[in-house]
């Protein structure tokens, strides 16, 4: 599961620049297996920010621990390694 928190915040990361208040819709990653207990485990590392809106559920990653998570991302999945700044 840890490859799969990788690979979603790299998505969030690189592909669509969601960190701090630029929000994805939750709904737009279900393609992941293990999705609210990847989003559970990461809002309690504090990794992941959740904003509930009227229609859908935003999630972005938290600039305060850009090097954390890009470290982490790196780790699970060195072929990117360098690609995420």
């Amino acid at each position: 599961m840890e490859k799969e928190k990788a690979q979603l915040m790299f998505k969030l990361a690189f592909s669509k620049k969601n960190w701090g208040a630029k929000y994805d819709r939750l709904e737009h990653f279900k393609r992941f297996q293990n999705l609210n207990k990847i989003v559970k485990e990461l809002n309690k590392k504090e990794w992941l920010l959740i904003k509930n809106k009227p229609n859908y559920i935003g999630i972005s990653l938290n600039t305060k621990y850009k090097k954390e998570i890009i470290g982490f991302i790196e780790g699970q999945m060195p072929h990117v390694s360098g690609s995420l700044k």
